[in-house]
């Protein structure tokens, strides 16, 4: 983007609805992450992973106004939500589930 550019609207209520529901999936695929990795007993796991997740829903919401368009910012927080949760709810020999 250069110096006098300016976004659109549409491009700001995009990176705003991003940073709301976007960095809120994240932050809750991260939990889930957190909730079944962590080598901890499971209350404190629980209770780390969530208060973790608030920092990640802030870089989250950091990251949607620095990209460079709001596409590029709903396909990255798109995809980490997709690794994180599929990687928090897939593994059934644990045994454990978030």
């Amino acid at each position: 983007m250069s110096k006098n550019s300016t976004l659109s609207p549409w491009s700001v209520a995009s990176r705003v609805l991003a940073a709301l529901v976007g960095g809120y999936a994240l932050a809750y695929g991260f939990a889930a992450f957190l909730s079944v990795y962590l080598p901890l007993a499971r209350p404190d796991r629980v209770s780390f992973a969530g208060m973790l997740s608030f920092a990640v829903w802030t870089a989250a919401a950091i990251y949607v106004f620095a990209a460079g368009s709001a596409t590029r910012a709903w396909l990255w927080l798109a995809g980490l939500t997709l690794v994180m949760g599929l990687a928090a709810f897939l593994p059934s020999e644990l045994g454990v589930r978030p």
